[in-house]
């Protein structure tokens, strides 16, 4: 795990125009330079998102890490560690902004999902020192200009309309980045947020294709489903190649534990490489 202090010149060219850009930037990578190549995304929200948009999250995020861009957040319970998630289940790489230092893991809860994000090639960044402390409550809206400022797009899947997510759009805005959100049912409170930003002249996005558009990139198509880059998914799509159906059977003969056959199970489903027949049984779309 490496860790260094990036300053003057070495600070991402993207965070050197924004508004009060940082002194001093404090990352842990051990692939800094690749990440800093790849298109950013960002993407935040509701720390409580509802099961649709904890799907919708970890989706979106999937099919963007899985065509090679960054997928930019805060590490916070909710949609930010839905997107690294994401990322990260794509086999793809991920960066998140912390509100204290690099050293303090915020929240604690997910020091082992921080460990994965360098694990696989991401990174940890922050503008705080070791001597910052905890983070205090403008340490969030702080954060979130880096977030903002990091990303060529910026995209809200849930969110209150008082959602602390307002603040990365507004430092969006402010930065002249691409505005995204994910359209919701009106009656929501937690899409408030997305619908508003839509009425405020966001782009919608409905796939990931939506916000390859917006990158003027090619986005990877979708994998057959005889090819997977993971293993436990292609010994699943194996499986269902060969005629089995029943989850049960699915489970038994792959010889995954319970926990990795259901996360293996649910982003082949979110991926949209299997659907369910009902009755715990499957298929190959």
């Amino acid at each position: 795990m490496t860790r260094f202090i990036l300053v003057d010149q070495s600070m991402p060219e993207a965070l050197r125009p924004i508004d009060q850009p940082p002194k001093q930037l404090h990352v842990i990578s051990n692939n800094w330079e690749d990440l800093l190549m790849r298109p950013a995304v960002a993407i935040v929200g509701s720390r409580r998102p509802t099961g649709y948009g904890q799907r919708y999250t970890r989706q979106l995020a999937y099919e963007l890490a899985r065509a090679g861009v960054a997928i930019v957040s805060g590490l916070a319970y909710g949609v930010d560690s839905l997107a690294h998630q994401g990322a990260l289940d794509a086999g793809g790489v991920t960066i998140a902004v912390l509100p204290a230092s690099v050293s303090q893991i915020y929240p604690s809860g997910h020091r082992r999902l921080s460990e994965a994000i360098i694990e696989q090639g991401g990174a940890l960044i922050s503008e705080y020192d070791d001597d910052h402390g905890p983070p205090r409550t403008y340490d969030f809206v702080e954060r979130n200009r880096l977030i903002a400022g990091l990303a060529q797009v910026v995209i809200v899947t849930e969110g209150t309309l008082k959602s602390g997510s307002r603040h990365t759009v507004d430092f969006a805005n402010d930065q002249g980045k691409v505005i995204m959100a994910a359209p919701g049912e009106v009656f929501n409170p937690l899409a408030a947020g997305p619908n508003h930003h839509l009425q405020e002249g966001a782009y919608l996005v409905t796939s990931a294709q939506d916000v390859f558009d917006q990158l003027h990139i090619q986005g990877k198509p979708a994998l057959m489903h005889g090819i997977s880059d993971n293993p436990q998914e292609q010994l699943l799509i194996n499986l269902l190649e060969q005629g089995i159906t029943s989850g049960a059977t699915l489970q038994s003969n792959s010889g995954l534990p319970t926990r990795i056959y259901q996360q293996t199970l649910t982003m082949l489903e979110i991926s949209g490489r299997i659907r369910q027949l009902g009755n715990d049984h499957w298929a190959l779309t």
